[in-house]
């Protein structure tokens, strides 16, 4: 099937924030006596709505965390991404050779995406096409993030591919009916495989890709 639009996620995918997000979180929660691996953190936590995570924490804590853990969470994680945050290798090349619309669904908050868009200056590349878990109140693996995207984006499921990094979001694409593109390391790419996504590991593969569907 031909594609005619890609839906980016953004969390690994287009920014590289997946182990910079989580070591936020890994040094918070130890300040609360819980020791987390960033390794541990990553493969708990990767592509998981905040509530999840927070849930998860607390069963290990044994006790709540305070009511504005996150938003303290989210602030420290905000000024981390404007202190480091990169966009992932290749991905300015890749969306350069890219000659297809092009748009984001993210779980994360809008205000969150559009921080991290910024910061490493990929915002003008999909302003105004931006869209959000927070928005629906749906969060993936379901798949009505990505059916809204497309809906909005005036492109039937079936012609879109997205590009995900996380096993909730490859299974939430499947869900939608579309193709699904894994970006992955190589420890991963099974796990990615396996939940019906065609994997790559670098994103300098990803417009003969595309062109190729």
């Amino acid at each position: 099937m031909q594609t005619e639009l890609v839906i980016f996620d953004c969390d690994g995918v287009l920014v590289d924030s997946e182990t910079l997000g989580n070591r936020i979180l890994v040094e918070f929660v130890a300040e609360f006596g819980l020791v987390l691996g960033l390794k541990e953190a990553i493969l708990l936590f990767k592509g998981c709505k905040m509530a999840d995570c927070i849930a998860v924490i607390e069963q290990r804590l044994g006790e709540n965390l305070p009511q504005d853990f996150v938003t303290q969470f989210r602030a420290r994680t905000a000024k981390a991404f404007e202190r480091e945050l990169l966009p992932v290798n290749g991905i300015e090349a890749a969306l350069d050779k890219i000659n297809l619309p092009i748009c984001v669904a993210s779980s994360g908050p809008p205000e969150k995406i559009k921080l991290a868009l910024g910061v490493t200056n990929l915002l003008p590349r999909f302003e105004g096409r931006i869209f959000s878990s927070y928005e629906i109140g749906s969060w993936k693996p379901a798949p009505d993030l990505f059916l809204h995207a497309a809906k909005n984006m005036g492109f039937e499921a079936s012609f879109c591919t997205v590009v995900e990094d996380s096993i909730l979001g490859v299974r939430a694409g499947v869900a939608a009916g579309m193709r699904v593109l894994g970006y992955s390391n190589q420890s991963e790419a099974t796990l990615l495989e396996a939940c019906g996504a065609r994997v790559f590991h670098s994103m300098y593969q990803l417009p003969s890709l595309l062109s190729h569907s």
